[in-house]
Formats: structure tokens, sequence, C-alpha cells
């Protein structure tokens, strides 16, 4: 399959629907600005589907607002790749009974990865009738359509389970920050981990074209964007299908390539893919983040192999002996599943020699949870949530002492740090190149600008220090 037969623009009938839109809301709501919530559940993804929902809705003459009390229309965009994440969403869905009974025009659609499960969609279907709009992470381009003939139908919505394989660009944006941007560079997943749901929700890869994805990132670096992600699944999969052959180390130094004083770091790598050739990019770029987020969720090549991961434990250590030998000050990151269907007790161990050899930055742990679907699902496991709980808090523990570690050898040093955001009066959350946080002293102005800080005081995951004027 090449770019030109998956590539297309954003239909002009979607762009029409939206003009439209713009009257029949003001009318609705008699108010030229109604006022749309978007609510995003999961992962850097999603955020980027909500963007462009928030994209359309402004062209279609609505404010965004951050209250659902205020709202006029209510969009939940979902996640399916935690159990926790939709018991969240139901929790939050029916909340919004009263909200609807207060304001009988309030229009409340829910979207994104859980509404591609039938089940799921189904269940959102017959449980809540109040919700007006249910669709998949397929047809998001297609949203002011399915708008459109929600509000003027008065009729019940649902959209799913149709994918046409395709990549619309030119999709309406709006970004949620004004310095710090994501930026997909493919969509799908093709690896069917036994655990995972995302290749039946998101549908298989799909790569842009690097046309598109270096035109978005000049654009970004022009309007001030301090750093860029580039996401996707598996971003190291990235070019199958394009007849540019690029593949993403290519791609990755082109965008760090772009004049500007900016970072430039990506999620998430895949180890069977992870190669020499994009370590060598990270390690040769000044721009590219010094942090590699690579998930190995299991010590354990048994349970690696049960969960269809396509790599062992010995080939992930060579690619981390790899970066760490070209890149000295690496933060490397992980994901991990505790309590995967049969890990025993010895499995857990490898996985615990696994974190004590490579002594992460910091890992995103996880206790197994079944998604409906999924092979695993249908897996035995004889072990109780118990046994797998006091598991997860022997592996917490390490990974505290070796954090810990790890920050304190960073006192004393100074680090070019990003300031992102106000964490409470006076204090600052920066970041390091690696992704490590530091509080500093400072005021608000300071957002969104590079300083240096020194690093004065340690904690487990986080740094305490003092910007200075270099």
């Amino acid at each position: 399959m090449s770019d030109k037969k998956i590539t297309e623009t954003y239909p002009p009938q979607q762009q029409e629907y939206i003009s439209l839109l713009s009257d029949i809301l003001t009318d609705r709501y008699h108010t030229s600005a109604p006022k749309a919530f978007v609510h995003t559940y999961g992962c850097q993804q999603n955020v980027a589907d909500s963007e462009k929902l928030k994209g359309m809705l402004l062209q279609m003459g609505c404010v965004l607002t951050e209250s659902k009390e205020e709202a006029d229309i209510i969009i939940f965009n979902t996640c399916a790749v935690r159990e926790h994440a939709e018991d969240r969403v139901f929790g939050n869905v029916g909340a919004l009974k009263v909200l609807k009974r207060q304001k009988p025009s309030l229009l409340i659609a829910l979207c994104g990865c859980m509404m591609e499960q039938e089940h799921i969609a189904e269940k959102i279907y017959k449980s809540f009738p109040y919700v007006g709009l249910v669709f998949g992470t397929h047809v998001i381009h297609r949203f002011p359509e399915l708008l459109f003939h929600a509000v003027t139908t008065g009729k019940r919505r649902l959209e799913r389970g149709y994918d046409d394989g395709k990549l619309y660009e030119g999709i309406p944006l709006h970004r949620d920050g004004s310095f710090k941007g994501w930026l997909p560079v493919m969509y799908g997943c093709d690896n069917f981990c036994t655990y995972c749901i995302v290749p039946y929700v998101r549908g298989r890869e799909r790569s842009r074209s690097a046309e598109y994805i270096l035109s978005e990132a000049r654009n970004m670096v022009a309007s001030g964007y301090k750093e860029i992600t580039l996401l996707g699944q598996n971003v190291n999969s990235y070019g199958k299908g394009l007849t540019e052959g690029i593949r993403f180390p290519q791609l990755l130094k082109s965008v760090a390539d772009i004049e500007g004083d900016f970072w430039l770091s990506f999620m998430t790598s895949h180890p069977k893919d992870a190669s020499k050739e994009l370590i060598d990019v990270m390690a040769e770029n000044p721009k590219i983040s010094t942090h590699l987020h690579l998930p190995f969720q299991s010590g354990s090549n048994q349970i690696l192999q049960r969960m269809n991961r396509h790599y062992t434990v010995e080939k992930y250590l060579e690619i981390v002996d790899y970066a760490k030998s070209r890149i000295p000050d690496l933060a490397l990151t992980s994901d991990v599943i505790v309590g995967f269907p049969n890990e025993t007790e010895e499995d857990f161990q490898q996985t615990l020699d696994l974190i004590a050899k490579v002594e992460f930055t910091s890992l995103f742990t996880f206790i197994y949870s079944p998604r409906v679907g999924t092979p695993a699902a249908a897996m035995e496991d004889p072990y109780s949530h118990e046994v797998k709980a006091e598991r997860m808090g022997r592996l917490l523990k390490l990974q505290e002492e070796i954090s810990a570690r790890r920050t304190a050898s960073m006192v004393g040093k100074r680090y070019r740090v990003l300031v992102e955001e106000q964490a409470r009066d006076g204090i600052l959350n920066a970041r390091t190149h690696g992704g490590v946080v530091v509080e500093v002293s400072g005021g608000t102005d300071l957002i969104g600008t590079f300083q240096t800080a020194e690093i004065t005081e340690a904690r487990n995951f986080i740094l305490r220090g003092k910007l200075l004027v270099v």
C-alpha cells in the first residue's frame, strides 16, 4: 500500500457541515458562541485527537470551556487501555444525567477507543439514553457530519466499527499548549501484543507522509513551540507502506534539522524495532531529547513470548547497553505489567533483576487488566489480586531506591530546563532534557522559556534547584 492510496485531504463536505453548524448551533443555543467542553482520557494520541475535535468546534463558532455546567456540548474522548479508565468514564457519564435534565438542549457525545469496542458502545447506548452521539476513532474526521445529524434530527447516533484505512490531512486543529505540542507521525499498530486492545480500536499501522509532518513541524517552530513530541503507537515502525523510503531515524533527523531553538522527543518505541541507527541519531543531535521511553513489560522471556512481544530480555539489554554507551546522560523510562496470566514468582523475580540491572529513571507500572477481545483475556490466571499487589509493592520499593540514587547523583550539577507550569505560589515545575522534573522559584512569566538550573536537592522522582543567570 502506498501513501498516495491512503492519504486524503480533509473532505470538502465536512467543511460544508461545519459551515452549516455555525448557524444551527447559534439558533439551538440562542448565542453566537455556544460553549463546548472536551475532556480527554488516556494517552497523548487521544490528546492529539481531541485537539482536532476542538479545532472543528471552534470553526463551528463554539468557544471552549473548562466547566461542564456551562457547556452546551460535552464530549468525552475515551481510553480503552486500562479498566480503571473505563470505570472512570462510566462514572462521569452517569453524573451527566443531572446536567441533561437541567438543560435538555445539552448534547453529550462519547468518542475514542472505548467506543470502538462493540460491547462498550452498546452498553453506553443502552444504559445512558441521554448520550446523543457515540463514535469511534476511525471517524473523527466525520465529526461535523455526525454532529449535524444528531442536532438536526434529534435522533441518537452510533457510528463505529468502520475503518476506511485512510489518513486525512488538513483537519482543523486547536493545540492545547502554546510551547509544547504533540505531532502524530503514524496511527494504529500491527504488533498485536496479547494483552493489548489498541490494534483492535486504532486499526493497522498507517504512516503520515514526511512532507506533511515536516510542514507541520516547521509551522510549530515558527509559532514558538519549544518542545515537539512525535507520536505513534510504535514510532519505530514509521514508514511502512510509504513510497518515500524514509524510516523513523531519518524522519527524526529531518525534524531536528529544522532551524530554531526547540527540543524534540518521541514516543513510543517498541524494543523489537529499536535500532542502533535510531540511537545514533539521538546521540548526534543536541535538539533530540536524551530521554528514551522503551517499554519492556516483563523481565521473563517466557512471559514476553506469551505477550507476543517479539524480543527477548537479551535483545532488550543489548539496545539499552548501546544507548547508554552512546548517550551517557540517558534518561531511560519504561512500562511494566505485573501479574500477567501465569506469571510465576520466578518470572516476577526476573523482572526485578532487569530493573536492578538497567536502573531506570522511572517506571510506569500496571497490574494486568484483562481487555475483552484480546488473547490474554482467555488465558488461565491462577494468581490472586492480592499476590499481584504484593509483587507490585516490591517492584515500586526497588524503583524508588533506584530513582533516589539517580536523582541524588544530579545534585550540584547544572542543566538546561524548560519551564512548564506553576506548581504553587512562587514555585515552578521545569523539566530537564531527559524529562526529570525540577522545582524552581520564579514568576509565571518564565513559563515556556528555557533556563539554566543548578540542582540543590533531590527527592525520589523530582529535583529542586535554583535558576541561574547565564
